[in-house]
């Protein structure tokens, strides 16, 4: 069985809103698009990269898949690891709406999500990825479906926008696996899912 694993990148104060350019994710009223930018480099190129050379196919959210389909498909050449990864594996997108995606192998999971998310987990030859889709993760550690979660926490506070995890999300606990701090500050940690919290007193 394949892992599912999710990268999100998120703020300090925990907004996960679309981090790429100023019209990338205007939703609500977003309007701080390309927050990420000041801290991208080598250091974090090379653990992206690393990351989706793990990938045995791609699980997203509504909202995200359409920023990625409206993007990576025109990203052709064939020496960019991302895009080759994303153009020519499996994608899956949950929704309830979508029926005639346009993005060359995608399948739309409409379903039963835990029944569907653990059935794609079973027959992905690698990790069954999650990129960004905020609402899709917590909905997948809630259901204790996710495996693994790389958190790249940047050195900004929002103030404003969806955040990753909220009032309401299932007590869950995490094991750090390993992680590191690029030299622009990006925290990168690595954490499994392990279960609900455990309690104690001083």
């Amino acid at each position: 069985m394949g892992k599912l694993v999710s990268t999100v990148f998120v703020s300090l104060d925990g907004v996960y809103q679309a981090p790429g350019g100023p019209e990338e994710d205007t939703s609500g009223g977003f309007d701080q698009g390309g927050w990420t930018f000041p801290y991208g480099d080598d250091d974090s190129g090379r653990f992206i990269t690393g990351v989706f050379d793990s990938a045995g196919g791609f699980l997203l959210g509504r909202r995200t898949y359409e920023i990625f389909a409206s993007h990576w498909p025109g990203k052709t050449d064939p020496a960019d690891p991302i895009a080759a990864r994303l153009n020519t594996l499996p994608k899956y997108v949950v929704s309830s709406t979508l029926t005639a995606p346009e993005w060359s192998g995608t399948t739309v999971v409409s379903g039963d999500l835990a029944k569907e998310v653990t059935a794609l987990k079973e027959r992905t030859d690698g990790e069954l990825q999650i990129s960004g889709s905020g609402a899709l993760v917590r909905s997948l550690v809630d259901l204790r479906l996710l495996d693994t979660l790389h958190l790249m926490t940047f050195p900004v506070v929002l103030g404003e926008g969806r955040r990753l995890f909220g009032d309401g999300a299932l007590p869950t606990r995490f094991t750090r696996r390993c992680g590191h701090v690029t030299g622009a500050g990006v925290s990168i940690q690595t954490y499994d899912l392990a279960g609900r919290p455990e309690y104690g007193s001083y």
